[in-house]
């Protein structure tokens, strides 16, 4: 796989049991590149093990007065040089094409099962923890698959080395040979607590992250609030802690980096002391000496990968761990048993709502966070109630239960769902992900406008029943259409070829709203579930609103969750829910006479309001001015 290759067609079925097997998985799908990265290597690693030899050469030439023998050493040094250039360069470029291949294609996992969960992946996954996963977790883990192949290159030429001083000098070489394993392994009883340190580190560091982005995004109410420099308080202390970690780590880290240059210099100095004497007797030649120590010295160039493998796996594996933990994520198990939409009511068992084919259903919550749960469940985004602990916010620092597993893999246990919605009596878990979400559609509070033209925006798969004009003008856009004719001379005065920016910041939250909701309709699906769709609209377009949805989707399921009396008082009937379960159903004039609990949250009334005995008669007023309106 070549960067120019990218992005990849199909990312593949990872595997999701733990990080370590991620891991393993994504440097198995890139074995082409890692085994061309390895052969670079060890021509660049065994070129350079080369010129001890060439040196040496050259040394005993001198000594012996050949002229022959160091030209020919000369030329050697000189094809080795050519030789570690290309491998080196090779080798470079093969490496950082793994890490970016295997970079991207977590990127990919990650943003398929993004689209996959929709709005449920914030719900379920701390917003900071995802967005650790894409940045910072996708580096170390590229980090580890490249690094992967340079250590395998460099363990091959340890052994070819080894092996090539035993045969050129046994008295000398024994002794390399014995010193290497002992310097490559030297670390390892260092390395489980380096690596609980650097574990401890991330998991301080995701925290500060998802503070900060908490923070970041609260800004605005924080500011109202006058909390900006509570949080910002909280942020130094977390921003303290991630540096007294990294401090702490480092240390570790240096006492690793400091054995591994101590014991190849006591190896160098035994060299030295060993093989002068030897020399001295007149068992070894001058020659042979320094061939045997520049390879020594060499030596240490393919043991730092030891360190640096060490290191990337500490690094990568709770990074894998936090991205198996993201794509271990399942909306719901779709069996493909039905491939068509079964038309007919709309039942949630969860809280006992009814939404009756081809009616417009209004649904009255008293708690806005209740409304958004049923919405997304009335939309088949069934899921879990997480469980609390410290493997909610994806931080896990490395234990294992008693079969092996690690926290937040795919082999540990996962709460119960929520029973589905059902569609005409079929559960939405049964139907495949395809065919139901073009069965329910779901348009949340705050729905989000790609950039890209008008025409781009409405231009999403549908029945091909309702056209974008028709859309836009149940929507009242009348007046955004006017907006976006004016916005560019390039357009041509045709506000359908005019370019909306990034999430529509240049239009008003009722234009974008209104946008929104158009591009709902013109999707024409068999249930509509809207969330507060004119909640940032004037009284006077949220009736006109109201009246278009209500026109265009006649004979169609349409489902709206909200909680003004202009809009109540269109729908064909209007549900109650109260703490999770449908405590009243009727027409709003109905509610509004009979069920005092509807009444306090249409009319926004005070407990003192609702115990006044007069509280009728202000009702009844109430519902003459909605008359009059």
């Amino acid at each position: 796989m070549q960067i120019r290759d990218l992005p990849y067609s199909d990312p593949g079925d990872p595997d999701i049991r733990s990080g370590p097997r991620f891991l393993l998985w994504l440097g198995r799908n890139q074995l082409r590149g890692q085994l061309a990265s390895m052969a670079w290597g060890l021509l660049h690693q065994c070129s350079l093990a080369g010129l001890p030899l060439a040196a040496g050469l050259a040394v005993q030439a001198v000594v012996d007065r050949s002229g022959d023998r160091l030209a020919w050493a000369g030329g050697l040094i000189l094809v080795l040089g050519v030789l570690i250039a290309l491998g080196d360069t090779m080798l470079h470029r093969t490496a950082v094409t793994n890490w970016i291949t295997a970079a991207a294609r977590v990127q990919q996992l990650l943003a398929r099962k993004t689209a996959e969960l929709g709005s449920a992946l914030t719900r379920r996954v701390a917003a900071g923890e995802v967005v650790a996963v894409s940045t910072g977790d996708v580096e170390k883990i590229g980090w580890f698959v490249e690094a992967l192949s340079r250590f395998a290159s460099a363990a091959a030429a340890l052994v070819l080395i080894c092996t090539g001083l035993l045969l050129y000098l046994p008295s000398l070489g024994l002794l390399v040979t014995l010193s290497v394993p002992l310097l490559a392994l030297a670390v390892l009883p260092l390395l489980p607590r380096a690596t609980r340190r650097a574990d401890l580190q991330r998991e301080k560091a995701g925290r500060a992250t998802e503070l900060a982005s908490d923070t970041v995004a609260g800004l605005r109410v924080l500011r109202g609030i006058g909390g900006e420099e509570l949080f910002l308080g909280r942020y130094r202390r977390a921003s303290q802690e991630v540096r007294e970690a990294a401090v702490h780590s480092a240390r570790m880290w240096s006492l690793i980096s400091a054995i591994q240059v101590l014991l190849p210099g006591v190896l160098l100095i035994s060299l030295v002391v060993y093989g002068a004497a030897l020399a001295r007797d007149g068992r070894i030649e001058v020659g042979q000496l320094v061939t045997v120590y520049s390879a020594a010295a060499l030596l240490l160039f393919p043991l730092r990968h030891f360190e640096e493998i060490a290191m990337a796996y500490s690094f990568s594996r709770p990074s894998a761990r936090r991205a198996v933990r993201v794509l271990s994520l399942d909306r719901t198990d779709r069996p493909a048993s039905l491939d068509t939409a079964p038309a007919g009511d709309l039942y949630d068992p969860v809280t006992g709502l009814m939404a009756p084919a081809g009616l417009f259903t209004a649904v009255v919550c008293g708690d806005p966070d209740e409304a958004g749960r049923l919405a997304e469940r009335l939309g088949g985004h069934a899921q879990a109630d997480p469980e609390p602990g410290p493997a909610t916010d994806g931080n896990e620092t490395g234990n294992t239960d008693d079969n092996g597993n690690e926290p937040g893999d795919g082999n540990a246990s996962k709460p119960e769902t929520v029973p589905s919605v059902l569609l005409g009596g079929v559960p939405l878990d049964e139907l495949p992900l395809d065919t139901a979400r073009t069965a329910v559609l779901v348009q949340d509070k705050d729905p989000v406008l790609l950039s890209g033209t008008l025409g781009e925006l409405l231009d999403v798969p549908s029945s091909g029943l309702v056209t974008a004009e028709d859309a836009l003008a149940a929507a009242r856009c009348g007046d955004v259409l006017d907006a976006l004719a004016q916005a560019s001379a390039d357009a041509g005065g045709d506000p359908m070829t005019t370019r909306i920016t990034e999430r529509g910041r240049s239009l008003s939250g009722g234009q974008r709203q209104r946008l929104a909701l158009a591009r709902s309709l013109v999707a024409d699906p068999e249930v509509l579930v809207l969330d507060e769709p004119t909640s940032a609209v004037d009284s006077h377009t949220e009736s006109r609103v109201a009246a278009g949805i209500k026109e265009l989707r006649r004979g169609r399921t349409t489902v709206v969750l909200a909680s003004s009396p202009l809009l109540l008082d269109l729908a064909d009937r209007v549900v109650l829910a109260h703490r999770g379960t449908v405590v009243a159903v009727g027409s709003h004039r109905e509610l509004l006479r009979t069920e005092p609990r509807y009444r306090a949250v249409v009319t926004r009334e005070t407990d003192d309001e609702i115990a006044a005995p007069d509280a009728g008669d202000a009702f009844r007023t109430i519902e003459e001015i909605g008359e009059r309106a």
